[in-house]
């Protein structure tokens, strides 16, 4: 999409409060597939996300939301937060990675203090019950692809995040280690409830001739990036969970040999795609270019043992 474009849609947020559109609507239903799926992002269609200029609004596209996985992609333009209201309260039961694509978030637990500067190529990663706030502090559109998992068809959003107490007040910075800082880092950093995720600090594995770095790994959600370099491929594997995968730079391969139908698929960036439980799948990259991309699987990474 062209940062003009953009651009126009960000500002239309913003300013048309009253046009905000519901996933899960007859008119916005959420995304879901029963085979291994193709997801352009032309297909995609777009929705707002906020109540009222103190909450602010966000502009979503939904690749994914089925009962095991939630993925999609949020921009917002410079200057713009998201904030919890009474009303709309940003506190789910999910475990959340957001890969930050283009721009600069500032991330902050309001009931913490916490703070948190992510740059593009970064990710953040929290779990679930954790209040968080946005704001794009760059002079770009901010663009963030989201893994949630357990996914709100799980009951995670709406219900579970309006039967927490509201906090009434909102922390912005933690006061309490004025003072002591940098001397006490490492006991501030214990306490964190998010944690920012750069190349420095990512659990790497080799998945045949296929480098992945994982985000977060846990018992809901295995969220992480996967680079081929010209020629390579990664093995043909399984999981024991559906995967949501985003192609971040260069051009994909994807073979799912035992489907039924088309077997090939070919994506360009921002693409993306839907592969099932248990479904072998491999990716190549048939290009004189690197590519990225970047994936969610949720509940299990592995398949399970037989």
């Amino acid at each position: 999409m062209k940062t003009s474009i953009v651009v126009f849609l960000l500002w239309f947020v913003c300013l048309c409060p009253g046009t905000l559109a519901q996933y899960g609507s007859s008119k916005y239903p959420l995304p879901t597939f029963d085979k291994p799926t193709y997801i352009p992002f032309e297909s995609l269609k777009l929705a707002f996300w906020g109540e009222s200029d103190t909450s602010g609004y966000a502009s979503d596209w939904i690749y994914v939301s089925n009962n095991k996985i939630h993925q999609l992609l949020f921009q917002m333009p410079p200057g713009s937060f998201y904030r919890s209201t009474e009303k709309l309260r940003v506190i789910y039961g999910a475990d959340e990675v957001w890969c930050v694509l283009a721009g600069t978030l500032v991330i902050n637990n309001p009931e913490t203090g916490e703070v948190h500067l992510v740059k593009k190529g970064d990710a953040v990663f929290f779990r679930k019950d954790t209040w968080h706030h946005g704001f794009n502090y760059g002079k770009e559109p901010l663009r963030v692809l989201e893994f949630f998992a357990p996914p709100p068809a799980a009951g995670t959003t709406g219900a579970y995040s309006d039967s927490k107490p509201y906090l009434k007040k909102f922390k912005e910075g933690q006061d309490e280690w004025i003072g002591r800082w940098p001397m006490s880092r490492s006991e501030v950093q214990r306490g964190f409830t998010m944690q920012l995720m750069e190349d420095s600090n990512l659990l790497w594995r080799f998945e045949g001739q296929g480098l992945v770095g994982l985000y977060a790994a846990t018992e809901h959600l295995t969220a992480g990036k996967m680079t081929l370099l010209p020629g390579q491929k990664s093995e043909l594997h399984t999981h024991g969970g559906d995967e949501s995968v985003y192609l971040l730079e260069g051009t994909l391969n994807l073979n799912t040999p035992k489907s039924e139908g088309q077997q090939s698929f070919v994506l360009k960036p921002a693409d993306g795609f839907f592969i099932p439980e248990g479904t072998p799948h491999q990716f190549f990259n048939m290009s004189d270019q690197p590519l990225t991309l970047l994936f969610g699987v949720a509940p299990n990474y592995f398949p399970a043992k037989k």
